[in-house]
């Protein structure tokens, strides 16, 4: 009997968890805008004209103007030399750059930085690692380390925001028809996600189906 209170707790608790926390941080960013914007509307505006609410909509503003200039040359040119100047700083430059890493890798942007997903055999063994093609024209890079037929590949690190970096010979690669989004989610969860298409898979199946040719 315990055994069953136990098991529906249990999935009730992780059914209604990813809910709750989605939820609470949503409500934690409405309170800072409204706490933070709302504040310096209300000592702008005359008495009695603030309105609850009005702080949290000039937030949502403010992200899509920024939005909207970040489009622009001259914003992003701006912007990279803040940053520049930004990361100078001791302190703040591990702190940003650790808060900027966790944010990019959750980027819907970031799939314009892959070129393709691939797998890669590592040499002597039966293992396989799903990687990413960020690079595929290395010509330009100074020394040996780049040719025609070498690409660079970045190789995701499971539940941590971090990864390698490899200049592999294009014939080591075989690419895999697999969504980046989709193949990304995979990687950073070590597997346990199975959204998207491979949802439908059984269990035994692997999450992308490959040909060797062998």
């Amino acid at each position: 009997m315990w055994k069953l209170v136990s098991r529906l707790f249990l999935t009730g608790l992780f059914t209604v968890l990813p809910i709750a926390i989605t939820l609470a941080v949503l409500a934690w960013f409405a309170v800072t805008l409204e706490a933070v914007l709302g504040g310096i509307i209300q000592w702008l505006l005359p008495e009695g004209l603030y309105v609850t609410g009005l702080g949290f909509l000039a937030g949502l503003g403010l992200v899509l103007l920024v939005g909207a200039m970040m489009s622009t040359w001259l914003a992003q040119r701006l912007f990279g030399s803040f940053e520049a100047a930004f990361l100078r700083l001791p302190v703040l430059k591990v702190l940003y750059g650790a808060v900027k890493d966790v944010i990019t890798m959750f980027s819907p942007h970031k799939e314009r930085h892959f070129a393709s997903v691939v797998a890669f055999n590592w040499p002597g063994t039966e293992v396989r690692m799903i990687g990413f093609v960020t690079r595929e024209n290395t010509t330009d890079l100074p020394g040996d380390l780049g040719a025609e037929d070498v690409v660079a590949v970045y190789f995701p690190m499971s539940y941590q925001i971090g990864g390698y970096m490899l200049m592999l010979p294009r014939k080591q690669l075989e690419e895999i028809d697999m969504p980046v989004h989709e193949a990304l989610r995979f990687s950073l969860t070590a597997g346990v996600s199975r959204g998207g298409p491979s949802a439908t898979q059984s269990p035994a199946a692997p999450p992308f189906a490959t040909n060797t040719g062998e």
